[in-house]
């Protein structure tokens, strides 16, 4: 079995360095939802330039995705940043319903969620370099249930494909997820109860329970 990476003190060694530089680079950071931005935005907002990348063609229904990215641009305008800024991916509900083909039934956590982090991943990439920002993360290592190696593998991979540099990270550690609710009641961020899409909505406990009286 690989041995598991501490990736949030990769992220630490790596903003070490940009501050022993003297330098405030541009970061292309893409965001799930406002609670997991808070808590990656308080501890890079210092250190970099920040263009949130708001890129979720996964998040149904639609009127959920518009509540999502209106989360976001409140966030961005009430916390005290500075240099951060709110851009909007195109929402191709398609593109994520062709990529989670043959996948529907998969559990959350698996494959599905597996194609799902590197189509947005890839995105973010392809956004990073249009802005000609230095680095491109995300705010997905944020979530209690999201599988921070899986998703630093993907970014490293695709920065590396791409000739880009990718912020490893884990936004969990040092009681990332705890932040992140104190952050949510401070701004009364709407905190959703699924990761996004119609399969993760499906397997809520409340649907279950929907589901299983509907079936008794």
């Amino acid at each position: 079995m690989a041995q598991r990476v501490n990736y949030h003190l990769e992220m630490e060694r790596e903003l070490a360095r940009i501050a022993a530089r003297g330098e405030r680079p541009k970061l292309a950071l893409h965001v799930c939802c406002a609670p997991c931005a808070s808590v990656a935005l308080e501890r890079l907002n210092e250190a970099f330039e920040i263009v949130l990348f708001f890129y979720n063609p996964n998040i149904a229904p639609e009127a959920e995705y518009r509540r999502r990215a209106q989360e976001l641009r409140r966030l961005a305008s009430e916390m005290p940043l500075r240099d951060v800024r709110v851009e909007e991916g195109p929402y191709d509900a398609e593109r994520f319903r062709e990529m989670a083909r043959g996948h529907e039934r998969d559990r959350e956590g698996g494959a599905r969620c597996a194609l799902c982090f590197e189509l947005r991943l890839r995105a973010t990439a392809e956004f990073a370099r249009s802005i000609g920002a230095d680095y491109f993360t995300t705010t997905l290592t944020t979530g209690r249930q999201k599988n921070e190696q899986i998703i630093n593998e993907l970014g490293g991979r695709i920065a590396r494909e791409a000739g880009l540099r990718y912020l490893f990270s884990d936004f969990k550690k040092k009681n990332g997820c705890g932040r992140s609710c104190e952050l949510s009641r401070e701004y009364g961020l709407y905190r959703q109860d699924y990761c996004g899409c119609a399969y993760s909505r499906r397997e809520r406990p409340e649907a279950k329970g929907e589901t299983e009286g509907a079936d008794a």
